[in-house]
């Protein structure tokens, strides 16, 4: 799961160190304008949070969807 989400976000534009996944919501929260901090964001909306996780949850949903139904239409 991983190195899809490092697939995807690649392919969003980001930066992904396999090292270092879990610094992607800060890159997406920065290209934003978003100020995502490691500890202690109860500041952040609802709606901020929504475009950090959006970002990236989204383009994971569709690639699924995507390679789904390249899958169906082989059978």
């Amino acid at each position: 799961m991983q190195q899809f989400m490092n697939q995807v976000m690649k392919q969003e534009g980001f930066h992904v160190d396999p090292s270092a996944q879990k610094e992607v919501k800060y890159e997406v929260a920065d290209s934003l304008g978003i100020p995502l901090k490691p500890a202690g964001n109860r500041d952040l909306t609802t709606e901020q949070a929504g475009k950090i996780g959006g970002r990236i949850g989204g383009p994971m949903v569709r690639e699924m969807i995507r390679r789904a139904q390249d899958e169906l239409s082989k059978s």
